[in-house]
């Protein structure tokens, strides 16, 4: 393995670690979400650097399937806190 390589894994778990610490000691909700949303980024890098380490190339969808699940995952946070309802229609005739 080369030095570059192992300087990357070894930079994305220190950062994976730090925003694992901000998930759980944030002070507000949305320090938690930005956290989590880094996390999930930061776990897409790491397949991908899996990916290229291995040669096992079907590992970038994987990537892109969990890059998608994060993304509308965060969206559906931010709904649910914005409006504590998943499911409530947004009405544009109150506003």
């Amino acid at each position: 393995m080369s030095p570059i390589l192992l300087a990357t894994i070894l930079a994305i778990f220190t950062t994976m670690a730090l925003a694992l610490w901000r998930a759980l000691k944030g002070p507000t909700v949305y320090d938690t979400i930005v956290a989590v949303n880094a996390f999930g980024t930061k776990t897409v890098l790491l397949i991908a650097l899996i990916t290229l380490f291995t040669g096992n190339h079907d590992l970038i969808d994987v990537a892109l399937v969990y890059a998608l699940i994060n993304f509308i995952a965060v969206i559906a946070v931010l709904k649910l806190i914005d409006r504590h309802d998943l499911a409530a229609a947004e009405d544009l005739a109150d506003d």
